[in-house]
């Protein structure tokens, strides 16, 4: 007879394990966050970033620096509480006082905001079809996108999280630590990088040109809006929350709790450098290299635009490279997305009351079926849109109207529903209000500036 498959959202004391006791064992421990980093350093950093680089130049250097900073506070949060209780991401924020229609007002408003993220990794699709047809022309762009499609379902149909987690290595990686090779090849070429732009680059001014790009920008790079809600779901399936254990109230489960956060907060701070790092180095190569060029990417030459990225900076040689880590890249962001939203959709029509929680066979079911719809829709928005920067900037736009909102259900958890005994201390709460404030207005001013036409 063929044996039930494991349910990672159960909580058995048989599965209870204590936190690593050392550095060592710690780092294998590690994972959730590269995963995330996977999603992360994508449309985001290749397209969108480099876009705005190469729109504004150095001035609007300190939105990337300030998205990446502020929002792991409540990325952090919201794994925090998924750990003390054993809760998912979106049974927690249905507990959200305020309008409901079988879930929580903000359930609906995560759910339409995935849903314009499609356009997001509609234009992913695009952009990997343009490198595969200027590696093998003969294949049209659109044959290439659904190439992708139906690898992109077999792969997720037949593995877990192990091997998002392992593509997600290899991915971030792989792309990483060339683009950060070729910004610091920049940093000595003094036609394309000085200090003093960079400087320039931080006093907190909004660029004249591209400022719906900068909008798109601050949503979704570092942690976007639906990277937030994803998190807790991989801190579930790597373990994080069942090694807690069942609530029993002792002081052993306490213990343990307070070590797993611990180990989380080790996870987003590890992430946070890497996409920081990889979203630093887009955007510098995109001020330095297509800027003073005038080469914005757009619809029909996006690839061969970025490319420019790298040959300028390391040569000619690193073509083959720059194909190979977009492909990854792009593809990688592609896998981690789609995996991540189908575990959220089928976690939400359990919220919905589709089947039970302990019901794994439905939400199994659930999830391959979510996994078909999610692959399908992005492709036909870009086959329907055919330009891949327009579409990761409107979904970018949305991810930041949710962004706030995000922020404030996490704040409601953790001072209405947090367990007393695994509060943080005061400066990271404090540190979840001002990410928060900031998020908050950011979004409102972007949204009046744009509503003016700006």
């Amino acid at each position: 007879m063929k044996s039930a498959p494991f349910d990672p959202y159960a909580l058995r004391p048989g599965d209870v394990e204590e936190p690593p006791a050392t550095v060592s064992r710690a780092i294998t421990r590690l994972g959730p966050g590269m995963v995330l980093a996977a999603a992360i350093v994508g449309s985001g950093e290749l397209i969108a970033t480099t876009t705005l680089g190469a729109q504004a130049g150095y001035v609007a250097l300190w939105v990337i620096l300030l998205s990446c900073a502020v929002k792991p506070a409540v990325q952090a949060e919201l794994g925090r509480y998924t750990i003390a209780t054993g809760e998912t991401g979106l049974e927690a924020l249905d507990r959200m006082p305020g309008p409901r229609l079988g879930a929580s007002w903000l359930l609906w408003a995560w759910a339409a905001t995935v849903l314009l993220s499609m356009l997001q990794v509609g234009g992913m699709y695009g952009g990997l079809a343009q490198v595969m047809n200027l590696l093998v022309p003969a294949v049209p762009v659109s044959a290439w996108a659904l190439v992708f499609l139906v690898l992109t379902v077999a792969l997720l149909l037949g593995g877990g999280y192990e091997r998002v987690e392992r593509l997600a290595l290899v991915k971030v990686a792989l792309f990483t630590l060339l683009t950060v090779f070729a910004a610091l090849v920049l940093t000595r070429q003094g036609e394309h990088f000085t200090w003093a732009r960079v400087a320039e680059g931080l006093r907190f001014r909004l660029p004249e040109t591209g400022f719906a790009t900068a909008v798109a920008v601050f949503g979704i790079t570092g942690v976007g809006a639906t990277e937030l809600f994803m998190y807790p779901y991989w801190c579930v399936e790597k373990g994080y929350a069942r090694f807690v254990g069942p609530n029993d109230g002792s002081a052993s489960r306490l213990a343990r709790a307070r070590g797993w956060i611990r180990l989380m907060h080790a996870d987003v701070a590890a992430s946070m450098v890497l996409y920081t790092l990889a979203t630093l180095a887009f955007y510098l190569l995109g001020a330095g290299v297509l800027s003073p060029l005038g080469l914005v990417p757009s619809a029909r030459d996006m690839i061969p635009t970025l490319s420019r990225l790298y040959t300028d900076t390391l040569g000619g040689w690193v073509l083959p490279l720059f194909y190979l880590g977009a492909t990854f890249t792009l593809y990688g962001t592609i896998f981690a997305a789609t995996a991540a939203h189908s575990r959220l959709y089928a976690d939400f029509c359990r919220v919905l009351g589709f089947f039970d929680r302990g019901d794994y066979a439905r939400r199994l079911a659930f999830r391959r079926g979510f996994t078909v719809l999610l692959a399908v829709v992005p492709v036909l928005l870009f086959l329907a849109f055919e330009s891949p920067v327009k579409m990761v900037v409107a979904g970018g736009i949305s991810q930041s109207v949710m962004l706030p909102i995000t922020g404030a259900g996490a704040l409601y958890l953790h001072h209405r529903r947090l367990p007393r005994d695994l509060h943080p201390g005061r400066l990271v709460t404090a540190g979840l209000w001002i990410a928060t404030i900031v998020m908050a207005a950011v979004t409102v001013y972007s949204l009046v500036a744009l509503a003016g036409g700006r």
